[in-house]
């Protein structure tokens, strides 16, 4: 009888346990869903017309879409230019243009190369050598037509301290780096194939441009998007579950944003809904051997890059045309 009793107590408390665990659950699940709200797509210039998305305000209609006239936008799809930072002047290593498309479950990702050659009225014409990240969203903005919604820069000790957090990243290094610059003091030499890396390595794999002898450098952008893919794979995974607080710190310390927490909360829900099968890279079509007036840039195949923007990262309902971007061509 007492056996019956202790049976039925311990089943008993396995159902409180576990009734109040979905209680929980229920509860910070609903308070989740109640800090997450979607982002309000900007106002920018219509494309062809100029302008600078970076200076748009948000309007006080919280909620509402406000779209330029004649310009009707696709529903729940939000552009986001992503900055690496190297320095203490906004200067940017690493630019990315996201297109988050929720309705269609898609995350495009772009990578700007930054000697893209732009149609400015400066003497160094690339996308990189600007005043600040401010300038960078209206060049990308007016390069391409599309406006930029949203902007987050982080800075690169961010990017070193998460993979430690998350203990670090396996990848396998597509060429022999070997690589070295004393004037920043950095020093790059690791072998091809597969290796775990911690977080200064990490840093210096996606940091190679070239090696010492001059080879390598076409495969710069595709050993970034390699490794960020790994990174995002082993990043979303539920026994990361318990560094969450961890992340969230370096978050709070090393980057910047105009994304509102609530819009973050929402962003991050869809991501994790697309999940890694529907993340996918590009790199803006062009010649990285250019050059112009004597200078050497990243120039863009114009036709090439209205097709990529048109297919993946057109905000708009109706196509971009040749007349809404300003791609020079030398």
């Amino acid at each position: 009888m007492s056996r019956n009793k202790r049976k039925t107590s311990a089943l008993q408390a396995v159902i409180v346990t576990a009734v109040c665990a979905l209680f929980v659950m229920t509860a910070l699940v609903g308070l989740y869903k109640c800090f997450s709200k979607e982002p309000v797509q900007k106002d920018g210039a219509p494309p062809g017309q100029g302008g600078d998305p970076a200076a748009s305000q948000e309007p006080q209609n919280d909620g509402q879409k406000v779209v330029p006239s004649g310009m009707e936008r696709k529903e729940h799809f939000f552009t986001i230019l992503l900055g690496g930072l190297d320095d203490e002047n906004g200067g940017s290593d690493t630019n990315l243009l996201v297109a988050l498309d929720a309705e269609n479950k898609t995350i495009n990702v772009a990578s700007l190369p930054r000697d893209t050659l732009l149609d400015v009225s400066w003497s160094v014409k690339k996308l990189n050598h600007h005043g600040g990240f401010s300038q960078t969203m209206s060049e990308v903005s007016r390069l391409l037509g599309i406006p930029v919604d949203y902007y987050v820069t982080v800075d690169l000790r961010a990017f070193v301290e998460l993979v430690d957090e998350i203990g670090g990243v396996d990848f396998d290094i597509p060429v022999d780096m070997d690589y070295d610059d004393p004037y920043q003091d950095l020093q790059i030499h690791f072998e091809k194939g597969p290796r775990h890396l911690t977080g200064e390595e990490a840093l210096q794999v996606v940091r190679w441009r070239q090696n010492n002898d001059g080879t390598g450098y076409a495969g710069r952008i595709g050993t970034q998007q390699a490794f960020l893919t790994a990174m995002a794979q082993q990043t979303l995974q539920l026994s990361n579950w318990d560094k969450i607080p961890g992340m969230a710190e370096i978050f709070q310390k090393w980057v910047d944003t105009d994304l509102k927490l609530s819009y973050l909360i929402w962003i991050g829900e869809q991501a994790l809904n697309i999940g890694s099968e529907g993340l996918t890279f590009h790199t803006l079509p062009g010649d990285g051997s250019g050059y112009y007036k004597g200078g050497s840039y990243y120039v863009l195949d114009p036709e090439a890059t209205l097709e990529m923007i048109n297919t993946y990262f057109n905000p708009y309902k109706r196509e971009l045309t040749m007349d809404d971007m300003h791609i020079l061509v030398p």
